[in-house]
């Protein structure tokens, strides 16, 4: 079988059967979790969560994080 002229998912689903016969449905899985890249572009979602927070939003949310954990325990 020529990989050059399968689809990424015909490789993707050969590579996945070969694994699975190799290592196992478990081990399948662990060596997958290893290797995904995940998704999305983080620094891009991290300056949207983090860009130019509003000091009384901060200090409302501090206040009630501390008002959280006194009484957790």
């Amino acid at each position: 079988m020529n990989a050059q002229g399968m689809t990424l998912d015909q490789v993707r689903a050969i590579g996945i059967d070969a694994l699975s016969r190799s290592l196992g449905p478990v081990g399948m899985i662990r060596f997958l979790q290893q290797t995904e890249t995940g998704w999305g572009d983080y620094t891009t979602d991290r300056e949207k969560w983090l860009s130019d927070p509003d000091l009384r939003e901060l200090f409302t949310a501090i206040k009630a994080s501390e008002g959280s954990t006194r009484h957790a325990g």
